[in-house]
């Protein structure tokens, strides 16, 4: 145990310092909020508060991200910025996820995608002290390259029929396109990532955006500024160059409350403080979302989340 508290002292020390040396300044924000994500993939634990005499009652939910109070602070002109702590998410149990994990999310202010990507990879390549190599794909090319099949032109018959031929059994059935190309991507094309290799892929569907900026490719394919980081077989890190308009990101979140009933989940309140702000982000700010506890287990080449935390989760 000793030993783990050292690793990840120092990891965490590492970390930031390297942000100090950046001038990106850290941020402490509420772990507790009065907004729920929208999103049917990221569940909140939610508290239920009954103050004596009712000085205080309402719902709170457990961050899944501090994405919306950070970019509230950038929006007030805070600059480039960073947070390191920890995030709750129901639901998420195994040896790659414990349901509170230790998270290190930044924004910087006139980074494009590709800049944000570069500090990704040149943060992996200095917490593992290694010169790793890098293997980046767009999501189309990837798509054709491994399986010759264009993901924006496919229908969900054929991605099901793909699926089948790799004798991918569905523990449920896809409900959307996005969907059956997810499962696609985590049961075939994840696995085949070099693991010894930081593995980028950029140039989501728009239909997979969540909060990026939506552009064209070079074939007129509509795709979200959007990034995701592999090594070692994990996903490490997710990260946007971000949406500023209110009225797209309104448009999202009422899409994603759908798409939550549909699910048998219940809608929840759109964060009007967060919308309200928005419009008043650095024109130009790309943000990226990194799981410190799989940046760690990557490290020390371990298959089990409980090897690199102080304290196992155990089921009830």
């Amino acid at each position: 145990m000793n030993q783990v508290v050292q690793k990840r002292a120092i990891f965490l020390r590492s970390l930031r310092e390297y942000f100090w040396a950046e001038n990106v300044t850290e941020v402490d924000t509420p772990i507790m909020s009065q907004f729920g994500n929208s999103d049917p993939a990221l569940l909140n634990f939610i508290s239920k508060f009954n103050g004596p005499g009712k000085l205080f009652n309402a719902t709170t939910y457990l961050i899944t991200s501090p994405e919306y109070h950070m970019k509230r602070l950038l929006a007030q002109g805070s600059g480039s910025i960073y947070f390191l702590g920890k995030v709750f998410r129901d639901g998420e149990l195994s040896r790659k996820h414990t349901p509170e994990f230790a998270m290190l999310e930044w924004y910087r202010v006139d980074y494009d995608l590709f800049d944000l990507i570069k500090e990704v990879i040149s943060i992996v390549r200095l917490m593992s002290r290694q010169d790793l190599a890098v293997k980046e794909y767009s999501y189309l090319n990837l798509f054709m390259e491994k399986l010759s099949i264009n993901p924006f032109f496919a229908t969900e018959g054929e991605l099901k029929h793909l699926l089948a031929h790799n004798n991918i059994d569905l523990a449920f059935e896809p409900k959307t396109k996005d969907e059956y190309l997810d499962l696609i991507m985590s049961h075939i094309l994840e696995p085949s990532f070099d693991p010894d290799v930081i593995t980028v892929l950029h140039s989501y569907p728009a239909s997979q955006a969540s909060l990026a900026k939506i552009t064209k490719d070079c074939a007129g394919h509509l795709i979200g500024k959007r990034f995701e980081i592999y090594w070692k077989g994990l996903e490490l890190a997710n990260g946007y160059e971000e949406l500023t308009d209110p009225v797209e990101q309104r448009a999202r979140f009422e899409k994603e409350n759908i798409l939550r009933q549909e699910y048998g989940l219940a809608p929840v309140d759109i964060d009007e403080l967060f919308l309200q702000e928005m419009a008043q982000m650095p024109t130009l700010v790309s943000g990226v979302a990194m799981g410190v506890d799989r940046l760690l287990m990557a490290v020390e080449n371990t298959n089990n989340i409980n090897d690199v935390i102080l304290f196992a989760f155990e089921e009830s």
